[in-house]
């Protein structure tokens, strides 16, 4: 028997973990010392024989089934090390983790296909986790465990995006099985999503066969691909960040993690901090460096939403970020080179703040290379059956019951209203509607009196004595279609009693026709 001078080198084989990496190690030196005894064969011309076959037998069997790639994540090692080595043997790729920090920093680089975590954690709360996975990686399932159970507790784990929520102790085949439910689910959304993100009347998760939404469509097609910044603009509630996520997903940082930031939320100093990272021993306690959302987001999308509310320094440094590539972390010296697109989204008009010196005109351009201008719901209605329909189905398979059968008078009555909460305040409203439905059919008696108003604007008064009542009436009503009509918010904005209110919205017109 000879071999052949020249056979595959080691380096082709392809092991899925170190468990396996050993196997074939032994496998392969068993094999060779039982050979070379019965026929004289050198070990080490055997051993490199065996680990060429098995080099080709292992690269044939792990590339024909991607493996289901799983965190675990909790602060205690023993049952992180037994969770990876018992779900290793299920054929899963595991990885552990007892940091917070660490997992978010691997899941930024490489995101599973599940993860589960604890809810008390040394350096972090399960929940706040559970809140940045959605941000950077919506693809992800999330499972919860807990020994403090509670169903306050849970009811939030589920509204944030959890998939399921475990009480510890918990049996290996009661995870097991929420394993697989979750990863089930996760491939009946990619599989439901591919089916429908490029149908006539939706693209992605915006729905709309209008001419408007028609034309958004289009716009998403010319420019996500290329790499470019965008500012979207629309009053509250039109979907925003539903394009901005739209842009990502057909870009090529897709693979890339998308981040969400809220620029009205905090302070400037939080907003730095949130956005640049700080260096360790910047503040009282803080002994490591933390990276900011721009850094964990490198490759990535961040999506600045509210960015006219944006401090003027904070202004200046995000300039520096986009024509330099490179930020200053709080309390660094050093810059950190960055490569993330911006889509920078302002239910104001941003030109106009320019105009009156509250935002940077540079930061303004470098923004708009490409401006996408949400139309409010009241200008496109014939969009709206459409997206009382997505929105019952979806509510309905929520709350697990069954999608309720949609009358003309609950979407002629829908179609007629002014939204001046946009598509937001419609899904509030058919929630609530699905939620209260007693019967399998929703009838415009499941809608909110409030809908029903006359809406008519105070009168502009015929003489200049009435001027000031005239004011304070346009005053209330303004303040009362911001609310979404709600009375008794209106009166806490105003500083009245809601009885005060309701006198001034009946003098005006305003009070909901109760026939």
């Amino acid at each position: 028997m000879g071999f052949p001078q020249q056979i595959l080198i080691p380096e082709i084989i392809v092991c899925k973990s170190g468990k396996d990496r050993a196997n074939v190690d032994n496998i392969i030196l068993w094999c060779s010392a039982l050979l070379s005894r019965q026929n004289g064969f050198t070990p080490s011309l055997l051993s490199l024989f065996f680990t060429a076959i098995t080099g080709v037998f292992f690269i044939m069997t792990d590339t024909g089934v991607q493996k289901k790639r799983i965190y675990i994540l909790d602060d205690e090692v023993i049952t992180v090390r037994r969770l990876v080595q018992a779900l290793t043997k299920d054929g899963y790729e595991l990885e552990g983790f007892v940091t917070a920090a660490e997992a978010i920093a691997r899941i930024a680089e490489r995101s599973p296909d599940l993860l589960i975590t604890d809810i008390r954690l040394g350096d972090a709360n399960g929940l706040e986790v559970l809140q940045q996975v959605v941000a950077i990686a919506p693809q992800t399932m999330v499972i919860l465990m807990t020994g403090y159970a509670s169903i306050d507790q849970a009811v939030q784990a589920i509204k944030i995006g959890a998939f399921n929520y475990l009480a510890k102790p918990f049996r290996l085949e009661d995870l097991r099985q929420v394993i697989g439910d979750a990863l089930k689910s996760a491939s009946h959304a990619r599989l439901t999503a591919d089916r429908t993100t490029n149908t006539p009347d939706r693209f992605g998760e915006i729905i709309g066969r209008s001419p408007a939404m028609q034309e958004i469509f289009e716009t998403i097609r010319q420019v996500a691909p290329l790499n470019c910044n965008i500012l979207i603009q629309g009053e509250s509630g039109t979907g925003k960040e539903l394009v901005a996520r739209s842009l990502h997903a057909y870009s090529d940082r897709a693979s890339h993690p998308f981040i969400p930031f809220n620029c009205g939320t905090f302070s400037e100093e939080l907003i730095a901090i949130e956005l640049f990272g700080h260096e360790k021993d910047t503040f009282t306690d803080t002994v490591n460096t933390r990276p900011g959302l721009l850094e964990t987001a490198n490759g990535g999308t961040v999506f600045l939403d509210e960015v006219g509310e944006m401090p003027i320094p904070i202004q200046i440094k995000m300039l520096r970020v986009i024509q330099e590539h490179c930020l200053l972390r709080v309390g660094g010296v050093r810059p950190t080179v960055v490569n993330v697109r911006i889509i920078a989204a302002s239910n104001q008009d941003i030109e106009k703040m320019v105009t009156a010196g509250s935002f940077r005109q540079d930061l303004f351009y470098r923004l708009k290379v490409v401006l996408i201008a949400l139309p409010p719901l009241r200008q496109r209605q014939e969009d709206i059956p459409l997206l009382i329909q997505h929105f019952v189905t979806l509510i309905a398979t929520q709350f697990g019951k069954p999608v309720p059968e949609i009358t003309s008078s609950f979407i002629d009555t829908l179609s007629s209203y002014s939204f001046p909460g946009n598509i937001r305040e419609l899904q509030n409203i058919v929630e609530r509607a699905v939620a209260l439905a007693r019967e399998p059919i929703l009838t415009a008696k499941a809608l909110p009196s409030d809908l029903f108003f006359s809406e008519i604007r105070p009168l502009p008064p015929e003489n200049a004595g009435n001027q000031l009542k005239f004011l304070e009436q346009e005053h209330i009503y303004e303040v009362y279609r911001r609310t979404g009509f709600n009375q008794t918010e209106t009166a806490h904005q105003l500083g009245i009693s809601r009885t005060t209110l309701w006198r001034r919205l009946k003098a005006l017109n305003l009070i909901p026709d109760k026939r």
